[in-house]
């Protein structure tokens, strides 16, 4: 099994509007990034439970070939901004990602 830490070169959040985050991996060697993809490694299920989400809330996994990268989309809890936000630019909201294991 290999950590996050040791493939990807980027882990990184941000808003992607008011009420959603993107969530972006950026691999370091194309064979791990297609194995991951071409595995389905990340899935919407892993994600909800990893951001607490329920079933009904929409994940959108989108791969980029030319960059090796991975973009997660989801539902912010909090609106930006609002009352009760605690990281008004999503910038630390990736910490979960980084439990993530592969089988490479």
């Amino acid at each position: 099994m290999k950590k996050i830490r040791e493939i990807a070169s980027v882990v990184r959040s941000k808003n992607a509007g008011p009420f959603q985050l993107t969530l972006d991996i950026l691999f370091d060697r194309e064979t791990d990034y297609r194995a991951v993809k071409e595995r389905g490694m990340i899935t919407p299920a892993q994600i909800r439970s990893m951001y607490s989400l329920t079933p009904d809330e929409p994940v959108r996994i989108v791969y980029f070939d030319p960059a090796l990268a991975v973009k997660i989309v989801l539902p912010r809890r909090t609106p930006a901004g609002n009352p009760g936000d605690t990281d008004v630019y999503g910038a630390q909201q990736h910490g979960p990602l980084l439990s993530l294991e592969f089988d490479l």
